[in-house]
């Protein structure tokens, strides 16, 4: 069955319906909302009851307009209060962490690569644009879990979370657009890759700062009659803040973020209805994101040996080493957090919907491989998923960080 203007609500309506249900039967297990989505478009996909959608770029627009509103609507959600006293070791693991994830995990794979020759051959900029794909974590599966058992975890250690999470995306985004052109073109300066680092993240810091400021003062100035108007309004400035600043090649999602963090903070009072309404449409780009992605992939191409074996390979390399790695690595300079606490933020390294968006990039580029490296994406955030989303709470319950009046 093909996806049509005449059947496209319908579909998508019955899909949504079907997730939704799907979600609230899996909290109680503790499985992860993002897994469920998946699983209800890929059943529905091409491989199960024969929905066909086979478009990357549709797939890629859908992931560009629903992370802007994750991100947007995140950042809102975020007190600048709460992330204030992990502000430096968050930013410190959201772009150096995300680093050192994509430089041990791409050394593995090209390491792996030259063992097995047969199973796998990618080049050194192959290896590091398929670890950079993967490098960055997923708020939305974490602490769905977490609040799904009504969990709460010590100290600092779920700002810490959050803040790495909702802002770790735009490095990785940055750092899949520049190996993929290494890729393309076969430039691998290291100059040109340090300018272009310095100056994504500084025009998109000062875009999503300087428009969220434009907005407030239009809000300021102009008089809604109507409630409705003013979510418009936030809305149209979160798409035209991360169109505009991709067009003058910053980085849209990092901007997003810090446009939705200046907005939900400003000493001018957003209505109660605003947070609920991008909580809303959230959640909405969530179940229509996931669900896409699900559709996109065919399971069958998923459980050949050769998917298979890279897939866990990898998957594992991030979870034992990759992810350890750069977190201890990253968080060297703050004596102050304890081991288990870094042990812990090392296990809740969820591979989630970004690193599937961000491999389409390569698909539309027409490079080789491009196919592998899409299934090998989906089926690391699989493996991930199942793993450690999971055992989140397990883990957290053994190495003690959960708060006493809940641990009994």
């Amino acid at each position: 069955m093909n996806l049509t203007t005449e059947n496209i609500l319908l579909i998508g309506s019955v899909l949504l319906f079907v997730s939704i249900i799907a979600g609230k039967a899996g909290n109680r297990f503790g499985v992860p909302v993002l897994l469920l989505f998946l699983s209800v478009g890929m059943i529905f996909g091409s491989d199960g009851l024969g929905i066909e959608f086979n478009s990357p770029y549709a797939t890629q627009f859908v992931g560009l307009v629903a992370l802007s509103i994750i991100l947007f609507s995140g950042g809102m959600d975020t007190k600048i209060s709460d992330i204030k006293p992990v502000l430096r070791s968050g930013i410190v693991l959201s772009s150096v962490g995300v680093m050192l994830t994509t430089l041990f995990t791409g050394g593995i794979i090209f390491m792996l690569s030259n063992f097995f020759t047969r199973i796998v051959s990618f080049s050194l900029p192959e290896s590091m644009l398929l670890a950079a794909i993967m490098s960055s974590t997923d708020s939305a599966s974490v602490f769905s879990i977490l609040r799904s058992k009504g969990v709460r975890l010590k100290g600092n250690i779920k700002p810490l979370l959050e803040l790495e999470s909702g802002s770790n995306d735009p490095m990785a985004f940055m750092l899949t657009i520049l190996f993929l052109k290494m890729v393309q073109s076969g430039d691998t300066g290291t100059f040109s890759f340090i300018f272009s680092l310095i100056m994504q993240f500084g025009i998109g810091a000062l875009c999503g700062y300087l428009i969220a400021k434009l907005t407030l003062f239009i809000v300021r100035k102009v008089n809604f009659e109507s409630k409705s108007l003013y979510h418009v309004l936030l809305l149209a400035s979160m798409f035209f803040t991360f169109s505009f600043t991709d067009l003058i090649y910053g980085n849209g999602f990092l901007a997003v973020y810090v446009a939705g963090l200046t907005i939900g903070n400003s000493k001018v009072q957003c209505d109660e209805t605003a947070y609920n309404f991008f909580d809303s449409i959230a959640w909405l780009s969530q179940l229509i994101l996931f669900l896409t992605l699900g559709l996109l992939v065919n399971p069958s191409d998923l459980i050949t040996f050769k998917v298979g074996a890279i897939g866990l390979f990898i998957a594992f390399s991030l979870i034992i080493i990759s992810r350890p790695f750069a977190v201890f690595i990253s968080l060297i300079p703050f004596k102050s957090i304890p081991n288990r606490t870094k042990h812990f933020v090392s296990w809740v390294g969820l591979r989630g919907a970004v690193p599937i968006v961000f491999a389409t990039y390569p698909m539309l580029a027409g490079i080789d491989k491009s196919g592998l490296i899409f299934n090998i994406v989906f089926f690391v955030t699989i493996v991930s998923l199942l793993i450690q989303g999971t055992t989140i709470n397990f883990v957290a319950q053994k190495m003690g960080l959960i708060k006493d009046d809940e641990a009994s």
